[in-house]
């Protein structure tokens, strides 16, 4: 019986270590590229810092890719821009997310134009000016420049925002007004599930803008086997970045999307924001449910078998005593 027994913790101890070092690249396929076709933009945003009294040029670029086959007309307009209670872009005006402290810069955008036509293949610069006055507030100034189709066609594609327009896209502008600008941020909800049953091994976290100006936050997450210091994954090197608007707050998740089906992991999240910094360290625990059933099943038949085997021993020690 010793031998027996002997011969199940080898094996229980092969099996966890087996478990924490299973090391099968099984990702998860996705895609995230724009399809269709339309115009496009680059870039798509830029970050900016004014000087009060003084001026700003500034521009973008637009093209018609050669196999729309079609011209294109398009009118350009200078719209606020917010972010909503879940963060989601709103562009134009909005009386529930207005913002007039931080969307003065509207009134300070001329356009050199205002509309035109691209052939097929074809691309235009987009140059805008931007007067700051004397008495524009210290902070953050946020504004969309944004291009809408002037045909009617609905082809606009390749990361425009949803402005409840047929064909718009959008240039975000990031402008930081010089003087004086406060910083600072909270970190709060930081986490990594210790236990999954399937999915990605990831860390969240809210962090709310507490400053004046938008603030840029990074995410990083490290994973290693259980019984390695070598890394099965980190981005710590490039870590993944968002811009997060003044008094807003955003939620966001950071995925190692090629998680194992199975490994036992430790994994560390930092969260970063204006001089703020956040991390939690866990072991993470990957067991599919049809592991896990397994496992219920194997530990309630050791337990009928030990209790079969203590029946078996007192009934071979009333006889030893008769």
């Amino acid at each position: 019986m010793k031998k027996i027994s002997t011969i199940k913790h080898i094996f229980i101890t092969l099996l966890f270590a087996f478990l924490s070092c299973f090391g099968i690249k099984q990702g998860f396929a996705y895609a995230d590229e724009a399809t269709g076709v339309g115009i496009s933009m680059s870039p798509l945003n830029q970050k900016i810092v004014l000087t009060p009294g003084d001026d700003y040029v500034g521009a973008f670029t637009i093209s018609n890719p050669a196999k729309n086959k079609e011209d294109f007309s398009y009118a350009i307009s200078v719209q606020p821009f917010y972010v909503d209670d879940e963060y989601n872009p709103v562009v134009g005006k909005n009386a529930k997310y207005d913002d007039e402290q931080h969307s003065q810069i509207v009134d300070w955008i001329k356009l050199y134009d205002t509309e035109g036509t691209l052939k097929p293949n074809d691309s235009t610069i987009i140059k805008f000016n931007v007067n700051v006055p004397q008495s524009a507030p210290a902070g953050g100034q946020y504004a969309a420049i944004v291009v809408t189709s002037a045909n009617g066609s609905d082809s606009v594609s390749g990361g425009g925002l949803n402005l409840n327009q047929k064909t718009a896209m959008a240039h975000i502008l990031y402008a930081e007004v010089a003087g004086t600008t406060v910083r600072g941020g909270q970190i709060s909800g930081a986490t990594v599930p210790s236990f999954l049953l399937s999915g990605y091994i990831a860390g969240s976290s809210e962090i709310k803008n507490t400053g004046n100006v938008h603030g840029v936050a990074k995410y990083k997450l490290q994973v290693y086997p259980l019984f390695s210091s070598e890394e099965a994954y980190s981005n710590e090197d490039e870590p993944e970045e968002a811009t997060i608007l003044p008094g807003r707050s955003l939620s966001h998740t950071t995925y190692w999307n090629e998680t194992p089906p199975i490994g036992i992991f430790n994994v560390v999240y930092t969260v970063e924001f204006e001089g703020v910094t956040e991390q939690v360290s866990k072991m993470v625990i990957i067991c599919p449910i049809w592991l896990l059933f397994l496992i219920i099943f194997a530990i309630i038949a050791l337990i009928i078998c030990i209790i079969l085997r203590a029946k078996n021993k007192g009934k071979k020690s009333r006889k030893s005593d008769n």
